[in-house]
């Protein structure tokens, strides 16, 4: 389709169809003694053939619950040993994961376990400021007494609480589930016999471009070949020791992370829990890293921190940022400063599994920090105008994706799903774009309003409806502005009934709403821009606060 926008990645490699669980077996067999996974603040090191028998006994105890193929189980806490062996062990026995964020609050975390209808939940004690068991209480009060297996009302499909670490009597400790059943084995060989590589394997939240959070179905072939084709363009080789100190609830972490040094035998390193500048520059340190991953605001805070100068880095080669865009002289930085000269850019969205577009290890800077790349092996991608045809080179229009990677659909959702993937199985992403003559393409905006704060996804109808309910706001208008450390924030136009301040603003959504959800700016209005319909004009409000960024006064740090 010479001059039109449209691009298919070369295949660099075959497509791998498997599932999890036989690229588990496979990493145990290839490299058995070769370390697979570290969790540092657990004093976990275990090889893949100790990771393997650890996701069998928890596979077997999962499945003498009365777990069954197809079930779903939630994941919520932070980075952990037992947050890896949930996913695997899921995976193996035919079991669907349902990763919830961990800034979830509790009316959140009601809407994904109802949504997804899950079965069982698997919960951290606490992590940060949030309470998991208090929270979980505040939505299901009979776990607080009973047997496990109790009923919840308002979770009618909810059987089973498995605790990481303090329990109620209406709860199951992880320990005794992870100990396994060794009569169950020959059943879950049974079960892993017959799953198929385009099984759905997971449910994974994102608020997308439109509405509430909806559940992108993902499989085992568009996860497993997403990791290991990200890693591939990446450099990746056997014996790479990989720092991963983004989330695992998140495509980054799981997709990127772990299941591409599954299928690389690359060992995976954490951190800790959550994200520390300066636990990342110890762990780099001592464990000899040879690649790093994060997003621009997480490489700026490590080269900020005091501990920087040092740290030794020289071990780094590579690794992937994405999330948001890279200033040129960070980009620099962490090529000269950090020794990652061929560190690479993705991009994508959850609901591709995740990468569609990748920079490649030799690209210049100007392609690095300007363009997301080109499309990924065996991916198709094309700008499209409103007639969903290719537009020149050049010219803007929709992103749209189309290969393995596409997600089945929105997790009971038929209609979301249908305005998202047409009938050719083209993905809307919602991000407006152009692409070159060399494929590469570069976002321009968004045909939505969603909000990228430092990796997360941000809708703003969600906080404008949450604030409408504080008694002194009249109206409310949340949008995007720039910002040199998140790279992008969310800007909230009041209206009220009496003054009120950014401070009290976010002391009312504290608790109640995802801390990256918070407004980080506040301005106070009489009246907000309208278009000719009488509807808020939010490019209008945007391009106020760009002229005016350098006096906006009502920042909070927090």
């Amino acid at each position: 389709m010479e001059g039109l926008s449209y691009s298919c990645g070369p295949a660099t490699s075959p497509l791998r169809y498997q599932t999890v669980g036989q690229a588990l077996r496979a990493a145990s067999a290839t490299w058995p003694n070769h370390e697979a996974l570290v969790m540092r603040h657990q004093n976990v090191r275990w090889t893949w053939s100790e990771l393997s028998e650890r996701v069998d006994r928890l596979a077997t105890g999962l499945m003498s619950l009365g777990l069954s193929r197809g079930d779903r189980v939630a994941m919520w806490g932070p980075n952990s040993a037992e947050w890896v062996l949930t996913f695997l062990a899921c995976a193996r026995a035919g079991l669907m994961l349902v990763t919830l964020n961990p800034a979830y609050r509790p009316l959140e975390l009601l809407y994904a376990l109802r949504l997804s209808g899950c079965s069982a939940l698997v919960l951290a004690d606490s992590f940060k400021t949030s309470d998991y068991v208090t929270m979980l209480l505040e939505i299901a009060p009979e776990l607080d007494a009973g047997e496990p297996g109790v009923s919840c009302e308002q979770l009618p499909d909810l059987k089973y609480i498995i605790g990481l670490g303090r329990t109620t009597s209406g709860m199951v400790p992880f320990e005794e589930v992870a100990s396994g059943v060794p009569t169950a084995m020959v059943e879950l060989e049974r079960v892993a016999e017959h799953l198929s590589p385009d099984d759905a394997i997971c449910i994974q939240f994102t608020s997308g471009t439109t509405g509430a959070a909806k559940g992108a179905t993902l499989t085992h072939f568009g996860l497993l070949n997403n990791g290991r084709l990200t890693l591939e363009v990446m450099g990746a080789q056997a014996g790479d020791r990989i720092c991963i100190p983004v989330p695992l609830f998140h495509c980054f972490g799981l997709v990127v992370g772990l299941l591409g040094c599954l299928t690389h035998g690359a060992t995976m390193v954490f951190p800790g829990e959550g994200f520390d500048p300066a636990e990342v520059l110890q762990a780099v340190t001592e464990e000899r890293c040879t690649a790093l991953y994060g997003v621009p605001t997480m490489f700026i805070a490590e080269l900020a921190h005091p501990s920087f100068p040092s740290s030794d880095l020289s071990s780094l080669r590579t690794g992937i940022m994405g999330g948001a865009p890279c200033p040129e002289d960070v980009m620099r930085r962490v090529m000269h400063d950090m020794h990652m000269a061929s560190v690479t850019i993705a991009f994508g969205m959850t609901e591709t599994s995740p990468v569609s577009f990748q920079t490649h290890v030799e690209s210049d800077i100007e392609t690095r920090v300007s363009t997301i790349g080109t499309v990924h092996p065996w991916v198709e991608a094309r700008v499209a105008g409103p007639n969903d045809r290719p537009v020149p080179i050049g010219s803007v229009g929709e992103l749209h994706i189309r290969g393995y990677g596409v997600m089945r659909g929105y997790w009971g959702d038929p209609d979301k799903t249908a305005e998202t993937v047409d009938a050719a199985g083209w993905l809307r992403t919602g991000d407006l774009a152009t692409m070159d003559e060399q494929g590469r393409c570069r976002i321009v905006g968004r045909s939505k309003d969603m909000i990228i704060r430092g990796g997360e996804n941000i809708y703003p109808v969600e906080v404008e409806n949450f604030l409408r309910t504080h008694d002194d706001i009249i109206d409310v208008a949340v949008f995007g502005v720039p910002d040199d450390r998140m790279g992008e924030e969310a800007c909230a136009w009041v209206k009220a009934s009496r003054p009120i301040s950014l401070a009290d603003l976010r002391a009312f959504c504290a608790g109640r709403l995802a801390h990256y959800k918070i407004p980080r700016y506040l301005r106070l209005v009489e009246t907000f821009p309208l278009t000719a319909s009488g509807k808020m004009h939010k490019p209008t409000m945007r391009e106020m606060e760009a002229a005016h960024a350098a006096e906006r006064p009502l920042r909070l740090e927090a």
